[in-house]
């Protein structure tokens, strides 16, 4: 009987050492591997700065011109801080516009875009607009809007200016009935 209570033992600590080299082995798997896919090569995680944009067409350019207008009696100054920029198709771009509430009292006013030529809009994609939301202006209140866009790279060669204008209409406080 002492044989058999000593072989249980003894197969106990084998089975226990053996547990606790699978545990380690789990554990110590994760730095492992990362060493052996750093040595080969393999799964390569990509350093942030590392990574570059494909999408921008580096050999063409496009001028983007900007121009502002104002409807009807709105009582504001409304400029480009930039009268264009040239970038490459597929480029993220911003520029500014400024904006100020030359009255006595607080306007609001929706800006609506157009483009030239007709046909480039569907290239010129918005990111962040001021014209994609209503702007209200308290007296003397100014403000720099920015745009945010991108020119896809599928433009037509043919087009090589695109202008982009606004015009900002009053919302409320203006409309003026006649008899």
């Amino acid at each position: 009987m002492v044989t058999q209570a000593r072989a249980n033992l003894l197969t106990m600590r084998k089975l226990v050492i053996v547990a606790a080299a699978m545990f380690g082995f789990g554990y110590a798997l994760v730095p492992f591997y990362q060493k052996i896919c750093e040595v080969t090569g393999i799964n390569s995680v990509i350093k942030p700065d590392a990574v570059t944009n494909t999408q921008i067409d580096t050999v063409r350019l496009v001028t983007i011109e900007f121009d502002s207008n104002l409807r009807g009696d709105l009582p504001w100054t409304f400029r480009p801080l930039q009268a264009s920029v040239r970038i490459h198709p597929g480029e993220l771009t911003t520029v500014m516009y400024e904006i100020r509430n030359d009255s006595d009292r607080a306007v609001t006013g929706q800006a609506i875009p157009s483009y030239g030529p007709q046909g480039a809009a569907r290239y010129f994609k918005k990111l962040e607009c001021f014209c994609f939301t209503q702007q209200t202006l308290r007296p003397g209140e100014a403000r720099q809007l920015p745009v945010v866009f991108v020119i896809e790279k599928g433009l037509p060669d043919d087009m090589n200016t695109i202008t982009l204008s606004y015009t900002f209409f009053e919302i409320e406080g203006t409309v003026k009935k006649t008899s």
